[in-house]
């Protein structure tokens, strides 16, 4: 960890990164981030927020999730500005060679290359692991797959709605809630292999400051998801010979929802036998804790339809405030029913401010949403917006020790 120390500092005094400017766990660590669409720039964010200078590597037309309105200005869009705070953005064009090898330049004093362009095509770039990793043996270098190398569908594109499909996500919709399969309306496969990616480079960083190696790593989605869904869902298939079916009972009951009040919904989920005795006791019905239905939670898991459905019924008798009061004063789980308008204007997340306006350079006021959780030797924050297109190239390149004339030899070749 010394090693690791004198590395931090040495960067600190190339100038390469403030400390002032880039505080968090991993300050001093350097990504070249390739990412597009949403996945990539999703973990890379993560990791900038914990304080890595991430710097965007991106085509002259920019990452395709610029273009996806709503915008004030072209190429700056609201899912983009979402995922891409805390970073730099320099623009190459990796068709033409003085673009790659400005790349590998860069990689030269670079802690991490991630990519989640298709492997075949940073082989036939010339920036593949062996590429990369020729010019820093040092450097984590990793790429995101939609499948991995080892099966049948390696090399074959994917997207988050490919993935929720394979992974049997929009099976299990269709099952629980009757109807036809549907995606789940979230990027849940692009963000859960973010959150992976993440993980995985700091898990290999910790490896390298250790033994002073880097390595290659491929993140592929559909085995990521996979795992994810199939946590909850293998169900009796998990022994062989199976002892009962798949799906996780209570996850799938087509009770399993908001539940309606007299004037609205309220979330609840009432788990243990002590809040079931504590329920039965707030509404006056405390012989139900004798029905073998509601006795244990073994017996709950058995019938959960038909406790979903007491509940269901239940809770249709008073109001969402009446039910918010008794269940709170019961000490059991419960919250109000948000929806995007009133999550913005949540109590507890305006009191731990959640929520900042912050004045971009290009967009005006932006709603910013503040790095989750608190590091009690690091101050993480939102230290940078969203960067325009290019905006930092120049500054990168003259960091890397290219001077005036090479850069601008550099611009009309992309």
């Amino acid at each position: 960890m010394l090693r690791f120390a004198a590395y931090v500092h040495a960067r600190y005094c190339w100038g390469m990164t403030d400390p002032a400017q880039s505080p968090g766990p991993l300050a001093g660590i350097r990504i070249l981030d390739l990412t597009t669409v949403i996945l990539g720039p999703y973990g890379t964010q993560i990791l900038a927020d914990l304080g890595a200078d991430v710097i965007k590597v991106e085509s002259p037309e920019g990452d395709i999730m610029r273009h996806v309105g709503p915008m004030r200005n072209p190429a700056m869009g609201h899912v983009y500005l979402n995922i891409n705070r805390n970073k730099r953005s320099i623009s190459l064009d990796l068709k033409q060679q003085p673009a790659r090898d400005a790349l590998k330049k860069l990689a030269e004093t670079a802690d991490v290359f991630v990519s989640n362009i298709r492997p075949a095509a940073m082989a036939r770039l010339g920036l593949g692991p062996k590429d990369i990793c020729g010019v820093n043996p040092r450097i984590v270098y990793v790429n995101v797959t939609g499948y991995g190398a080892g099966g049948r569908y390696a090399g074959k594109p994917a997207y988050d709605d490919l993935i929720q499909g394979m992974s049997g996500i929009a099976a299990i919709t269709r099952d629980a809630w009757g109807g036809e399969p549907r995606y789940m309306p979230s990027t849940i496969a692009d963000r859960t292999t973010g959150l992976y990616m993440a993980n995985a480079i700091s898990a290999a960083l910790v490896h390298r400051e250790r033994t002073g190696r880097g390595q290659s790593i491929e993140i592929p989605m559909f085995e990521v998801f996979a795992e994810y869904v199939l946590g909850d869902h293998l169900g009796g298939l998990v022994f062989d010979p199976p002892v009962g079916p798949h799906y996780y009972p209570r996850l799938v009951s087509p009770h399993r929802r908001p539940y309606a009040t007299k004037d609205g919904y309220v979330c609840t989920l009432v788990y243990t036998d002590a809040q079931w005795r504590n329920f039965f006791k707030a509404i006056g019905r405390e012989e139900l804790m004798n029905d073998k239905r509601f006795n244990n939670h073994g017996n709950r898991a058995e019938n959960i339809d038909e406790v979903y459905a007491f509940m269901a019924d239940t809770l249709k008798t008073r109001t969402t405030a009446e039910w918010l009061k008794l269940m709170d004063d019961a000490d059991i789980p419960v919250m109000p029913l948000n929806d995007i308008h009133s999550l913005i204007k949540d109590p507890h997340l305006n009191d731990a401010g959640f929520f900042q306006f912050r004045e971009h350079p290009t967009e005006g006021k932006i709603r910013v949403t503040q790095v989750p959780g608190s590091y009690s030797e690091h101050q993480v924050s939102v230290r940078r917006l969203a960067p325009s297109l290019g905006e930092h190239t120049e500054e990168v390149l003259r960091e890397a020790g290219f001077s005036g004339d090479e850069i601008a030899k550099l611009k009309p070749k992309g």
